[in-house]
């Protein structure tokens, strides 16, 4: 299988990474890649694109498909995604329940369920989950996303306050059940990763802000996340940006944190937690309260127009059950934003892609780590056709 560690620059690692970017040429247009255009676009020779599509054929990885038009001379046989091998496990962990999806190389959906349990009974539950896979599946697993709310470096949960996990070597625990890798990822990282990855070609930083039951942030990069040297970017829901009179203590015991005034639990009420569905979500919207919903706006445009002078960003998105706050919400937001600061430039905001599920950047994370490669938007929306 492709190892997405070259090392030292040696024969077999120029080799790995070519069969990368013959497989990322595949992925990127499936059904009428052939190896000549391989060939063309890597400037390798037709015998190396050759040697190197038959590996990935061996590897349940591509497939031939139809011949391609004539251009005068043989036709070419076509390259498509081998969807009928290996599969992505992914786990969208929340407190009090879990979205499990089994995902095609192609994109698609193989399975989804979903899962319940209390604190108590998560752990149990989760393994029992992952050890269902384990024996249906066993060697055609290619890789695990596991996206859970908090901080983790990949491996162990640094801290999920929501979860009331801390340093949990997560990933370990299900490698041992499962004999795949498995790869951690904060899920605020993974919505930005999914909405990054709808764009055909993204360019420049993307700030993608999550309100929900907290406020978390994530900024990527050309398309690829943008993390800090301590895993701890994007953690903007304990900065204080109201002060005075108008501070409300947050739940983290100081005043005037974005999350005390920005997370859905302060601008809906106490009603509001992370387990209720978009219409429950949508009925609360719309009867509260007027006045927290601006302050939410008014904390959340502060925040905004800070990050956005020091980045830069192409646009501004805000994703999480905060979309189905709707329209009202977000231009409300967007009057905040729209000031003349000298200097800067008015940075577009808008409510993430309703076609983007939460599962589907774990499991685009899971696929980047296993073979270096990514999704087309087309292949990313099939990823996200079960929304959790």
């Amino acid at each position: 299988m492709l190892s997405t560690d070259d090392g030292l620059d040696t024969q077999a690692s120029v080799r790995r990474a070519n069969l990368r970017r013959a497989l990322q040429l595949v992925f990127r247009n499936p059904g009428t890649q052939t190896r000549a255009g391989i060939a063309r676009a890597t400037g390798l020779t037709a015998a190396t694109a050759s040697s190197l599509v038959a590996e990935l054929i061996e590897n349940h990885l591509v497939v031939e498909g139809e011949q391609a038009a004539s251009t005068g001379g043989k036709r070419a046989t076509t390259l498509s995604v081998d969807a009928t091998h290996h599969v992505i496990l992914v786990l969208v962990i929340q407190p009090v329940h879990a979205h499990v999806a089994l995902v095609a190389l192609d994109g698609t959906e193989v399975d989804a369920r979903r899962l319940s349990y209390t604190a108590e009974t998560r752990d149990r539950t989760l393994d029992e989950a992952v050890s269902a896979v384990a024996s249906e599946f066993g060697t055609r697993l290619l890789a695990v996303g596991v996206q859970l709310p908090g901080t983790t470096d990949g491996c162990s949960v640094l801290e999920s306050v929501q979860l009331k996990w801390e340093d949990v070597p997560l990933a370990e625990r299900f490698e041992k059940m499962l004999g795949a890798p498995v790869l951690l990822v904060n899920d605020v990282d993974a919505e930005a990763i999914a909405e990054a990855g709808m764009d055909e070609s993204p360019s420049g930083y993307r700030l993608f802000i999550h309100l929900g039951g907290g406020v978390g942030a994530a900024v990527t990069l050309d398309g690829e996340l943008a993390p800090g040297p301590r895993d701890r970017a994007g953690e903007i829901g304990h900065v204080q940006v109201v002060f005075g009179d108008a501070a409300r203590t947050c739940r983290c015991g100081q005043r005037g944190c974005l999350e005390s005034a920005a997370a859905l639990g302060a601008m809906l009420g106490d009603e509001f937690s992370d387990a209720l569905e978009a219409p429950e979500i949508r009925a609360l919207a719309a009867t509260a309260d007027e006045e927290h919903l601006d302050e939410g706006a008014r904390a959340l445009a502060r925040a905004v127009k800070l990050i956005s002078a020091l980045l830069d960003p192409t646009e501004v998105v805000i994703g999480g059950p905060a979309t189905e706050l709707g329209p009202r919400f977000l231009d409300r937001l967007r009057r905040e934003t729209e000031y003349p600061s000298r200097g800067t430039a008015q940075v577009p905001v808008r409510y993430a892609d309703p076609r983007v599920s939460i599962a589907a950047g774990a499991a685009q994370a899971a696929l980047t780590s296993a073979l270096g490669v990514r999704w087309n938007p087309e292949q990313l929306r099939a990823a996200s056709s079960s929304r959790p």
